[in-house]
């Protein structure tokens, strides 16, 4: 597919820009309203396509824990039979906790970690079955909230019963601009992976006690502009990570819901570098 499709579908998803506003850039491009209308589902999320875990080894629950307005809610997920497990906050896109990234905490699950796939828009309602829905509710979160709600579920897990106390966290696109800022402000963290996700400011650097790994596509203009100065705040500050930019995929390549932007083989090598740390660090 034209890159500039993928570039200006990229723009909507993290822009104010109106369904209708893209469908007409869309239409544009794509040389007619008919061709747009084909192209519209290679672009958008596609649950049914995507790999999913076999349960039956795994225990799922939908839990909350006491947020700073109120409870926060999420899904836990360990493998059966296992204690005293390293423990991992999974992060979400811009669009909220959807079928996707349940299935992603679930993997973490698998792999054998207590995960916990947290719904920053608890406050607001939940996740809404309405992609373009949880986006807009994205924008209307209180920062400071969201992040000191995503510390309170660092602690959750630290205080698990099944947890052995150690932390990480992982985190895709909003998520992994908010894995940054945990490693900022959780000095208890031991491991952050940020997939294709806004770097923490170089001033914040200093305060990084947790293992960093970062995994960018090759083509992510918009994010990959940030690389530079975050890690040279990360050498200067002599801070344990690993950076990874992989040739000629896309923002969001990890997301096998979204079949123009998906790069398997980028994918299963970025999970087992991820996962890799996270026994090392957590397990």
């Amino acid at each position: 597919m034209d890159q500039q499709i993928i570039n200006l579908y990229d723009s909507y998803t993290h822009s104010k820009l109106s369904r209708k506003d893209f469908m007409k850039k869309l239409a544009i491009l794509a040389g007619g309203t008919a061709m747009a209308l084909t192209l519209l589902p290679l672009l958008e999320n596609n649950y049914v396509v995507a790999a999913t875990i076999n349960d039956d080894n795994l225990i799922i629950e939908n839990i909350t824990y006491t947020g700073v307005e109120g409870e926060m809610k999420g899904v836990l997920v360990k493998p059966k039979g296992k204690k005293k497990l390293g423990t991992v906050v999974v992060i979400h896109e811009n669009r909220g906790l959807n079928p996707h990234i349940i299935e992603v905490t679930k993997r973490v699950a698998a792999e054998g970690f207590l995960a916990l796939g947290i719904d920053a828009l608890s406050p607001l309602g939940g996740t809404p079955a309405d992609e373009d829905k949880g986006r807009e509710l994205i924008g209307k979160l209180d920062a400071e909230k969201n992040l000191q709600n995503y510390l309170k579920g660092l602690d959750y897990l630290r205080n698990h019963k099944d947890g052995n106390g150690k932390t990480a966290c992982v985190g895709f696109c909003w998520g992994g601009g908010m894995a940054n800022k945990l490693a900022v402000n959780d000095p208890k963290l031991n491991a952050a992976v940020a997939y294709y996700g806004a770097q923490a400011k170089a001033e914040d650097v200093p305060k990084i006690k947790a293992s960093v790994m970062l995994h960018y596509g090759g083509l992510d203009e918009r994010i990959n502009a940030g690389i530079p100065a975050y890690e040279a705040a990360l050498k200067q500050n002599k801070i344990d990570y690993q950076l990874f930019i992989y040739d000629g995929v896309n923002h969001a390549f990890n997301n096998d819901t979204s079949p123009t932007r998906y790069n398997e083989v980028a994918a299963k090598l970025a999970w087992k570098r991820t996962i890799d740390l996270f026994k090392a660090k957590v397990g």
